[in-house]
Formats: C-alpha cells, sequence, structure tokens
C-alpha cells in the first residue's frame, strides 16, 4: 500500500465533514455502551459484556477501515503509466500525464486517481481502485453498527418519549432544534437515536449501491456512460474490488487481499476472448 503524502482535508467542506465523522464514531459508542446499555443489562455481567465486546470488534473495523481509506494513496502518484495514448486512456493537461482507462481527475484532491469512483467528504479524499475495499468495509460496519444500535435504542426511546402533545411531537420531528430550545437529557437522547436511525438508513443506501456497482463491475462514471467492457461476472467482479481473499476481508483491514489489477492496466472483455 502507498501512502498518501499529506492527509489534510483541501478545503473548508471536507474537514468539517470530516470532524463530524470522527466526533460522532467515538460519542455514539459511548452512548450505545455506557448509556444505553446498562438499561438493558447489569453492568459487567455476562451479557453486557458479551455486547460490549461485539460493539468493540464493530468500532474496531469502523475505525481502522476509515484510517485506512484516507492513508492509501490510489492516484497515479509513484505509479509506472504509459507515455502514449491507448484505448480508454486520455491526457490530463493538469497532470501533464497520460491517465489510464477508468482514471479520472479530481479537482478537489488535484490528481488523477486510478479508478477513481468519486470524492468522499466523510473521509476528505477520493475512493479508488485501492481504497475501495475499505470504503465499502467502512459503509457494511456503520450500517451493521447502527442497526444494532437502533434495536435497543427504539425501545430505550420509547420510555421517556411523550406522544400526547403538538410540543412532544415536534420535538421529536426537530430534535436537534428542540435540544437548543429546551434542553433536557432525554432531548439528546432522542438527538442521538434519531442520529443513529438516519445514520443506518443513509449508509444502507451507500452500501446498496456501491455493492451493485461492484457487482456489476462498473464505477459510477461508467454506469452512467453505460459502459460494461469490465464486467467478467458477479464473482470475478468482487475479486476486483475485494482482492484474491475477498471471503476474509470483513474480518480486518489488516488481513493482505492482493488486487489482480494494478489499477493502470486493465482487461476488457475483447482482450480476454482473444486469448
Amino acid at each position: 500500500m502507498l501512502l498518501r503524502h499529506s492527509i489534510i482535508p483541501k478545503n473548508a467542506y471536507d474537514g468539517l465533514v470530516t470532524l463530524f465523522t470522527l466526533c460522532v464514531i467515538p460519542f455514539v459508542y459511548y452512548f450505545e455502551l455506557f448509556v444505553v446499555l446498562p438499561h438493558y443489562y447489569g453492568q459487567w455481567g455476562f451479557w453486557y459484556i458479551f455486547h460490549f465486546v461485539v460493539g468493540t470488534f464493530i468500532l474496531f473495523n469502523v475505525c481502522s477501515n476509515y484510517v485506512a481509506i484516507i492513508i492509501c494513496d490510489t492516484s497515479i502518484r509513484g505509479r509506472i503509466l504509459p507515455t502514449t495514448l491507448g484505448p480508454n486512456s486520455r491526457f490530463c493537461a493538469v497532470c501533464e500525464c497520460v491517465s489510464p482507462p477508468r482514471s479520472w481527475h479530481c479537482n478537489v484532491c488535484n490528481v488523477c486517481i486510478l479508478k477513481r469512483d468519486h470524492h468522499c467528504m466523510f473521509t476528505s479524499c477520493c475512493i479508488g481502485h485501492h481504497n475501495l475495499r475499505y470504503f465499502v468495509m467502512f459503509l457494511f460496519y456503520i450500517f451493521i453498527a447502527t442497526i444494532y444500535a437502533s434495536y435497543y435504542n427504539i425501545y430505550f426511546v420509547f420510555e421517556f418519549a411523550e406522544f400526547g402533545t403538538i410540543e412532544s411531537i415536534i420535538k421529536l420531528i426537530f430534535p436537534l432544534a428542540s435540544l437548543f430550545v429546551h434542553y433536557s437529557q432525554n432531548q439528546m437522547y432522542l438527538f442521538v437515536v434519531l442520529l443513529v436511525l438516519v445514520g443506518c438508513i443513509f449508509t444502507g443506501i451507500l452500501l446498496y449501491y456501491h455493492m451493485d456497482l461492484i457487482l456489476r463491475g462498473v464505477i459510477t462514471h461508467e454506469k452512467h456512460q453505460k459502459l460494461s467492457q469490465y464486467d467478467f461476472g458477479p464473482k470475478r467482479n468482487v475479486m476486483e474490488a475485494f482482492g484474491a481473499k475477498w471471503y476474509i476481508v470483513w474480518a480486518s483491514p489488516f488481513l493482505e487481499s492482493k488486487l489482480p489489477h494494478d489499477g493502470v492496466n486493465w482487461d476488457v472483455k475483447q482482450s480476454v476472448k482473444a486469448k
């Protein structure tokens, strides 16, 4: 893995969203394990320890995959690039080099990204060939964590939430605004519970979208252009994203799983058939 030279956000918007992410993850972890969970199980009893260990394992994978996304350099820097234009390659006037197939220039990162899918504001970097695995696993564990938490949160919040007045309904619909108008501990709990629920829906949609792209063997730009020359079937497409050991990458980002391509040279359907 090549490491990025700088992980500092390139603009204020990226910086704010990334800072929000860095603050929310440990805050929600604390809330779920030290506020919600003791409400159901005696602290440090068997079931509390069980859920604590599971929650900590999920947190480990959320954080380690998040760090891997950020530090992994998936740009053309340090790569051996073609010197002449070939099929599906193009000359990048900004980078002043031939950009390989499936690579696109990012105006925020100011460099061409190998197999660029999109620029992620939550990590302040692009998602491309070498860090796609970590990005999808990050989404996967956030989704699992928010489903897990929401199951307990719903029962937790129903014990103190009120539904009989207009004021109570407004507090449910606008928890953050109500928090500033009339702060209370219960209102803070309600805000966190709804934040987790929104996170569950958001990451679920993103996870579905990106897994659909992976199974089709395309990136976002190729989907919009309706290109399919890199689609070799679901199993091989999964290996293209997660590597040779695709079946165990869920366990930890530290497990090595070599990708079949270097991000510069690609097989296409025609060339494979010719073999």
